[in-house]
């Protein structure tokens, strides 16, 4: 990809400035996305993983999302090679990994995650821990082996997420990450297709919100007043791509208001293609009208750097490289704040570096292979 000096110069002018997330200053506008590896046996991170991470804030990447780790509850995963963000031997490898990102000139925040009714019963790590969501259902809507949430199951989850942010500002984390999208366990509170429930917590969307409400109140209330809680949602599901938690943009701010009083302080509005307008009669992407909707920082993110839906490397599909010019046109406007790169900094740990330093002709395209290593 040919890029002339202006538009490189451009690139490095706009993607490295600055930007402060609550009591947090990231150096730069360029974050890591949360990418699942299944690299850390018995759920700690070893050594390959705090490599993996510290090489990519090395190499200029300003915020690391962490993949998804499982807070302490029975029932929040799905394997023991995922990590997890409870024990000691976890968190002490979870401490490691943030001291080596902090060395390497980067900041990080570990994504916390409950995956509900995505689990099935007898999978690791707590083989006889059952599928719990709002009402016992799948996202593709059919009636699973779990369990509808009682109160206690609510506030025994509530405490957890709570639990584990304490820890990650303990361990030396700058800020968390709650895992509010794709189907899993909050998400599927708050769409109507899984929410069933009649008391308060389901309902109409203000009511369906509740419960990821309280667990964004809880994790304020424990951690201290500067320490970013950034919340991550997404209208589409894993096994319901075309669903959709609003239709409007006023269906959108019925759902975001709430979480935004509870204690929000950034957004991550996860699309596939960061690129496709939200709503008709408007090019605002969903990270643009989160932040039109609730003024809070917004990290965009879907396919950066890379032409090709990132559902297609799952079927072992790559993609070429992509021009910036549109994702920084949007930048420079302030539609969003920063922009999580996913596959193109899991193939090329210095794509940040590249960028930054206008090298585009050194960009690689994605190759699917890349799932497999943990480089």
């Amino acid at each position: 990809m040919t890029v002339t000096a202006s538009a490189a110069s451009r690139a490095a002018e706009i993607l490295s400035r600055p930007v402060s997330l609550g009591g947090l200053t990231v150096p730069n506008r360029i974050a890591m996305a949360p990418m699942t590896r299944m690299f850390s046996p018995d759920g700690i991170p070893g050594d390959d993983v705090v490599s993996y991470y510290a090489r990519r804030a090395g190499a200029g990447v300003g915020l690391i999302v962490t993949e998804g780790t499982y807070v302490g509850h029975p029932s929040a995963g799905l394997s023991d090679r995922v990590p997890r963000f409870h024990g000691a031997e976890q968190l002490a490898g979870w401490a490691r990994v943030a001291e080596a990102v902090h060395a390497a000139g980067g900041t990080i925040v570990p994504q916390l995650w409950h995956i509900g009714m995505v689990r099935k019963q007898g999978q690791p790590p707590f083989a006889d821990a059952p599928a719990v969501g709002p009402s016992g259902l799948r996202v593709d809507g059919t009636e699973g082996t779990g369990e509808a949430m009682t109160q206690r199951d609510l506030d025994d989850v509530i405490g957890a997420f709570a639990e584990a942010a304490a820890a990650a500002e303990r361990i030396g984390f700058d800020g968390v990450e709650i895992h509010g999208a794709h189907g899993y366990l909050i998400d599927q509170f708050l769409w109507a297709g899984t929410n069933r429930r009649t008391d308060a917590y389901g309902g109409d969307p203000v009511a369906r919100t509740k419960f990821a409400a309280e667990i964004v109140a809880a994790v304020r209330e424990t951690v201290s007043p500067d320490f970013p809680v950034v919340f991550r949602y997404s209208q589409w599901k894993q096994e319901a791509y075309d669903a959709r938690l609003a239709e409007t943009p006023e269906e959108l701010e019925a759902v975001l208001t709430p979480l935004a009083a509870a204690g929000v302080d950034v957004f991550h509005a996860s699309t596939r293609r960061y690129w496709v307008p939200e709503f008709d009669g408007s090019d605002l992407n969903l990270a643009g009208w989160t932040k039109k909707l609730t003024g809070k920082p917004v990290i965009t993110v879907g396919s950066v750097g890379l032409d090709g839906d990132f559902l297609h490397a799952f079927r072992g599909e790559g993609a070429p490289v992509k021009g910036l010019d549109d994702l920084l046109d949007r930048l420079e406007r302030d539609e969003f704040d920063l922009v999580a790169v996913g596959r193109a900094l899991l193939q090329d740990p210095e794509w940040a570096a590249k960028v930054l330093s206008g090298r585009f002709d050194e960009l690689k395209p994605y190759d699917a292979a890349a799932l497999r290593t943990l480089s």
